[in-house]
């Protein structure tokens, strides 16, 4: 008789989706093991700014939208839990997003009336009496009072808590190199230390999917893209909103320090920082909230977005390998997607009722050409 194998299911990839991923089959009862090729939570899932929205939501496909929304919902308990569960606060603040340019307030509107999203449209002095250190803006501006953000490194470190709280077997620096197959069905993955066997597999791996993808036969197209940020050493109450203009977006930390980002570079995998992106983020900071100028920047870096045609991510089965699953290609939207993502792709594993409909999240799936807006 053959041994059955360790685990039921494999999640590759040990940032925010991944691990939503493990935390959401373990919590189904499946035997479930993380593998990750350096450090959990040390790419996006680090480098990115968390804000619980898509930026100019009403600018992305109703599959963005959809996800967003379903996670929206249950962040708040989610954030109580993995508190709970890890011990680590991933400092939760309900800034709310003063947009103050680059934006069109009939589509906004629409978009607000559709998913029942508090939106309201003010004038450039109102939207400095919502954010007093406000500096340049347009002659109007959309202030979403509902959203949040949460402090991305320490919900990665809650997460990977609750993994551990959870039974979850997480495995670093091992390195996912091909599929094990029998036949037209997985079996488990290939790494140097040798064969991880299990029932099932999930792709959860950021940018690197599609170049670990490509063996199997699937073009999917998702590709690093390079963002470059700033972190301000401000004070508490400098900046009390999330902001944003047509570019550029500032956010501000429990502890008083202020984000400033982002690029958008196409640039392969390097995560190299740039004196050109330095400034032009320097700018933007000054632009946006004049104070900045008079404190220290204590940090600049590169991360990794996985990009994806029109910011939807794959959330499927493999179309030819059974038991072969991908969760990936969430671009600039993984923390508001990601619970949503984590859901719907154990619906699919677990043959339980989905969500929403899985259909637009497939490879070569059903996009509405209409709302495939770039982003």
């Amino acid at each position: 008789m053959v041994n059955p194998a360790p685990f039921d299911c494999l999640v590759v990839g040990g940032g925010l989706i991944g691990m939503f991923t493990a935390r959401e089959l373990r919590r189904a009862g499946l035997r479930v093991a993380l593998v990750e090729r350096q450090a959990v939570g040390r790419e996006s899932t680090w480098a990115g700014g968390g804000i619980l929205s898509p930026l100019h939501p009403w600018r992305y496909p109703e599959a963005v939208n959809a996800l967003a929304a379903w996670s929206q919902e249950c962040y708040p308990g989610l954030l109580q839990a993995l508190q709970e569960e890890s011990g680590t606060d991933p400092e939760y603040v309900r800034s709310g997003l003063l947009i103050v340019d680059g934006f069109e307030p009939s589509v906004a509107e629409r978009w607000a009336g559709r998913w029942a999203r508090p939106l309201e449209l003010v004038t450039l002095a109102e939207a400095r009496t919502l954010e007093p250190s406000l500096g340049s803006g347009g002659e109007a501006a959309a202030w979403l009072p509902s959203v949040g953000q949460v402090r991305n490194p320490r919900l990665g470190q809650a997460l990977r808590g609750a993994l551990e709280r959870h039974g979850v077997t997480v495995l670093e620096q091992r390195p996912v190199t091909g599929f094990s197959l029998r036949g037209s069905r997985v079996v488990g993955v290939e790494t140097p230390e040798g064969e991880i066997a299990a029932g099932t597999v999930v792709v959860a791996s950021g940018a690197w999917s599609g170049q670990l993808l490509a063996s199997t036969g699937i073009p999917l197209p998702v590709e690093p893209v390079r963002g470059q940020m700033l972190l301000y050493r401000a004070e508490p109450g400098v900046v009390k909103r999330i902001l944003l203009d047509a570019a550029h977006y500032v956010i501000p930390r429990r502890d008083g320090r202020v984000l400033v980002g982002s690029t958008m570079e196409r640039v392969g995998f390097d995560k190299s920082t740039t004196g050109e992106a330095l400034a032009t983020l320097r700018e933007a900071a000054a632009r946006l909230v004049p104070a900045l100028a008079h404190y220290p920047i204590e940090r600049h870096w590169a991360g990794l977005r996985p990009g994806s045609p029109h910011g939807i991510p794959y959330i499927t089965a493999h179309p030819h390998i059974e038991g072969l699953f991908v969760n990936a290609g969430h671009f600039r939207n993984g923390v508001v997607m990601g619970p949503a993502s984590a859901r719907l792709l154990a619906d699919l594993i677990l043959k339980r009722e989905p969500i929403l409909d899985p259909s637009p999240y497939a490879i070569g799936g059903d996009i509405d050409p209409d709302q495939a807006i770039p982003v």
